[in-house]
């Protein structure tokens, strides 16, 4: 067995990052690596090779959720720990089927007749697949845009002058429900009896193996399928005939081996996938380009260690967008180090004025900023994807 140290500097080792120098990322570079080393050493107590490996995106940064970055992971990126026909899933990274649904307009919205909508939509009870409609717009970072589109030059696609998205998931299927379990083990009681508890060298992990992991990947496609209609009924009742565009997934499971955490997953060259930064900025639609080819892997130095831990092939297959900006916290410049205390991770940070470190644990209260175009930049820079239409906001609906 690996003492805990070489367990650490092993996962560093599976860790392959492409975002930004700022504290977001930097966050996400030093916490990830004790969730990426609590998989291997779960995956060596099953007899399963340990090859959990972490692949970000350009926006890379912490999660808010208490529980994921607690367990040693950040956001931006695909985490995978099997070939996808492994019948083991992992519960700590809590996958929620959140995504954005994209639509075109031939005519922008009136406001106010747009806000009666919204609020008979929210004040009547309304169903998907028989099953109640939780709506949350109001929460968290979802939310309703609308835009004006620009083309951008040499875009062959044909989208209407006006666009919208939708920010949401399926808060429905996280607790126990009608269907049985729910989908986060922290909400669900019957989730949390089918759980295997693993205690790890850094923290406490919920698994599932078995026919448990294959009903559980199943629960949650139906969940994923319920979030998309979801999406699709709001869209209908809000903007009633629209062109769709995009209805994609940027936070669940690919199978039971494989999680996308804040990205879209390319499936083809030709989809249009929104990415969207702040309020106060554009949006875009941009096309997915299959961005770990041999020779961008070479490119960013990660083709011999790739090859080295066995995992060439996770980075050749991972292919995917940001949908976001991601966090970042103006307060701190970077990260000095990592203190463990009983099992916590403490973090010492260089703060912004230069006036004194910090002291942090939970991320989750820090103040926070979304990010503006340098994350667009930089998935140019590595050719990730290509711009078709930039999205000139015109009103964001919060409520």
């Amino acid at each position: 067995m690996l003492s805990k140290q070489e367990l650490l500097e092993r996962a560093k080792k599976h860790c392959f990052f492409v975002g930004l120098n700022d504290s977001g990322a930097e966050l996400c570079k030093v916490n990830t690596p004790y969730g990426i080393a609590a998989l291997h050493y779960i995956q060596e107590k099953l007899g399963l090779k340990p090859d959990a490996t972490f692949i970000s995106s350009p926006d890379m940064t912490i999660t808010r959720n208490s529980t994921r970055w607690k367990s040693g992971f950040g956001y931006g990126g695909k985490l995978v720990w099997g070939d996808g026909s492994q019948e083991f899933t992992v519960l700590n990274v809590k996958p929620n089927a959140c995504g954005m649904l994209a639509g075109g307009l031939e005519k922008l919205p009136d406001i106010d007749n747009l806000i009666r909508k919204l609020h008979e939509m929210e004040t009547s009870e309304n169903k998907v697949e028989g099953y109640k409609v939780e709506w949350d717009f109001y929460k968290s970072n979802h939310f309703i845009d609308v835009f004006e589109v620009k083309p951008v030059a040499g875009s062959h696609y044909s989208v209407p002058p006006y666009a919208f998205i939708l920010h949401g998931s399926a808060s429905e299927f996280r607790r126990d429900n009608e269907l049985g379990f729910g989908i986060y083990f922290d909400k669900s009681k019957k989730l949390l009896d089918m759980a295997e508890k693993i205690k790890t060298p850094f923290g406490l992990f919920y698994v599932l193996t078995g026919k448990n992991a294959r009903d559980f990947f199943e629960r949650y496609k139906f969940t994923e399928k319920f979030s998309e209609k979801k999406r699709e009924l709001a869209a209908k009742l809000l903007f009633g005939e629209y062109m769709p565009i995009s209805n994609e997934t940027h936070q669940g499971l690919l199978n039971m081996n494989t999680l996308i955490m804040g990205c879209h997953n390319i499936k083809d060259s030709h989809s249009l996938f929104p990415l969207a930064l702040r309020a106060d900025l554009p949006a875009y639609l941009v096309r997915g380009v299959f961005n770990y080819t041999p020779e961008t892997i070479q490119v960013l130095g990660f083709e011999q260690r790739a090859k080295e831990m066995g995992v060439y092939q996770y980075l050749l297959d991972a292919n995917i967008v940001p949908h976001g900006g991601g966090y970042v916290l103006p307060d701190i410049l970077g990260v000095n180090k990592v203190i463990e205390v009983n099992g916590n991770r403490y973090f010492e940070v260089e703060m912004q004025n230069d006036r004194g470190k910090q002291i942090i644990s939970e991320v989750r209260e820090l103040p926070y900023e979304y990010r503006g175009r340098n994350v667009i930049l930089r998935s140019l820079e590595i050719r990730s994807l290509e711009i078709m239409y930039k999205l000139i906001p015109k009103f964001v609906l919060k409520m």
